[in-house]
């Protein structure tokens, strides 16, 4: 079998990777960036965004099965599933369970999408996340094509990979290791999640690779057990208080930070706000999620596994200056990379109100923040 990853180098698909290569499966994985090759894999250097360079590759073969991993516009994703889904045996798209609406019951894959019962019309003009994925599984509803398979993911936690509630580990564990106050909410600490090893979800997935029965299927793949946000910040806080020998200072407002100063985000209100509970039966016919690392463990354990090297991608610092104002700490100017950082935290600190439009600024006027 040979395998194509669209995008693959992010926590999923790293674990992917190694999935695969245990099993002996040859596989391809594009990458913006210079990757070693190694034994049963090849990286191919170039943006999958990119159609001549997604022909090209494509070209090269009629693959087994297409992973991808890619975020598209839902235009961009229309303009190109013709051709993804003609060039392999099996075309595995990358959906979220984020486009399930609320629910009271377990959530299953037949439930009820935002796209499909939001009243609210602002956001259904928009092309947020769960609605433009939700819009490219129609596109493969409607296809004559049938070989492709969708996996809605939830919540996935890794080695590098570490999520608090909307926070990445940048913008709320990268103030912990810099001695600045961890700034969260009651509103979504109180909210039940569901995080799930990104090993596993992956592991999943490899299950359905060559099978038939999972052509025109959707499954989401979770772990069984569901927790709050704030004993998932417990977790954390257990952890780094052994790394540090002091507990890092913690600020819970009542609300998120982005109420807070008027500027609500769709990923609270249409996700973090509502409680994350899955019913895994269908993939249980596949592979059994009660095996599923305990998220508990794992969460220790990745986070433990990172503090021994931390790395950190872009650090968002109109965020870092909100939650400076609100917890009395600074940022250190000398710690923030550029100029315009500079400039973009120092404004943003000033007039936090006004954050939203600062980086529009920053957007369309190369005050680049993040």
């Amino acid at each position: 079998m040979e395998v194509l990853i669209l995008g693959g180098t992010g926590a999923m698909g790293i674990h992917l990777i190694e999935c695969l290569v245990a099993k002996g499966i040859f596989v391809t994985v594009t990458s913006r960036k210079d990757r070693d090759s190694a034994e049963y894999v090849t990286y191919v250097k170039g943006n999958a965004h990119d159609v001549n360079f997604l022909t090209t590759l494509l070209e090269r073969k009629r693959w087994d099965v297409i992973v991808d991993f890619m975020v598209y516009s839902t235009e961009e994703f229309r303009d190109r599933v013709e051709l993804l889904l003609k060039s392999t045996k099996q075309y595995i798209f990358l959906s979220s369970a984020r486009v399930y609406a609320d629910s009271k019951e377990a959530i299953m894959e037949d439930s009820s999408r935002l796209l499909d019962v939001s009243p609210d019309k602002k956001f259904l003009q928009t092309d947020e996340y769960p609605l433009s994925k939700a819009r490219e599984e129609n596109i493969l509803f409607e296809s004559a094509y049938k070989n492709w398979t969708i996996i809605r993911p939830y919540i996935t936690f890794s080695e590098i990979r570490l999520q608090l509630g909307v926070f990445e580990k940048e913008d709320w564990l990268y103030r912990a290791l810099h001695g600045r106050t961890i700034v969260f909410s009651n509103d979504i600490g109180e909210k039940y999640t569901t995080l799930t090893y990104a090993f596993d979800v992956v592991n999943a997935m490899v299950q359905l690779m060559g099978n038939d029965k999972a052509h025109g299927e959707v499954f989401h793949i979770t772990s069984d057990k569901v927790y709050t946000w704030n004993e998932i910040l417990a977790v954390y806080l257990d952890v780094l208080e052994e790394k540090l020998s002091y507990r890092p200072k913690l600020l819970m407002l009542e609300k998120s930070i982005t109420f807070k100063f008027g500027h609500p985000q769709y990923s609270v209100l249409y996700d973090r706000y509502y409680n994350r509970v899955f019913d895994n039966q269908k993939i249980k016919r596949f592979i059994e999620t009660d095996a599923f690392y305990d998220v508990k463990t794992g969460i220790r354990n990745c986070l433990q596994n990172f503090l021994v090297h931390p790395v950190f991608r872009g650090i968002s610092w109109y965020l870092e200056a909100l939650n400076d104002r609100v917890s009395g700490c600074r940022t250190p100017l000398h710690e923030i990379p550029s100029f315009y950082h500079k400039i973009g935290y120092m404004l943003v600190y000033a007039f936090p109100g006004y954050y939203k439009y600062i980086v529009k600024i920053s957007r369309y006027g190369k005050l680049l923040f993040k």
